[in-house]
C-alpha cells in the first residue's frame, strides 16, 4: 500500500511541476496555434485590404523575397489598422508601395581596393 501511495504522490508532484514550468509539448502546441491564429488574422486583413491581382503579386513576391513581402504586409496591416486606407489597394498601388519599400531598404554597394605596396617589383635591383 505504501508503494501505491508513493507512486500517486510522485505522479501528482510531476503533474504540478509540469503545470508550473509548462510542459514542453503543450507549450510547443500552444505556440503553433498562436502562429496559426496570427497567420489567419494577417491573411484576413490582407484579403480585406488588397484586390485579387495585388494579392497575387504579393504572394509571388513572397516566393522570391520573403523578407520584402513581410515588410510590405506589415506596412499594409499598419495602414489598415490606423484607418489610412480608404479603399482596396490595387495592383498599381501595391507597385508604388513596393517601390517605396525598395528605396528604403536599398543597400548601397561600394568597392574599395587596397593595393599592397610591400613587394613592388620596380624597386628591386637587378644584378
Amino acid at each position: 500500500m505504501a508503494d501505491e501511495e508513493l507512486e500517486a504522490i510522485r505522479r501528482q508532484r510531476m503533474a504540478e511541476l509540469q503545470a508550473k514550468h509548462g510542459d514542453p509539448s503543450n507549450d510547443q502546441q500552444g505556440q503553433q496555434e498562436a502562429k496559426q491564429r496570427e497567420t489567419e488574422m494577417r491573411n484576413s486583413i490582407l484579403a480585406q485590404v488588397l484586390e485579387q491581382s495585388a494579392r497575387a503579386r504579393l504572394s509571388n513576391l513572397a516566393l522570391v523575397k520573403p523578407e520584402k513581402a513581410k515588410a510590405v504586409e506589415n506596412y499594409l496591416i499598419q495602414l489598415a489598422r490606423s484607418g489610412r486606407l480608404s479603399a482596396k489597394v490595387s495592383e498599381t498601388g501595391l507597385i508604388e508601395i513596393l517601390e517605396k519599400v525598395s528605396q528604403q531598404t536599398e543597400k548601397k554597394t561600394t568597392v574599395k581596393f587596397n593595393r599592397r605596396r610591400v613587394m613592388d617589383s620596380d624597386e628591386e635591383d637587378d644584378d
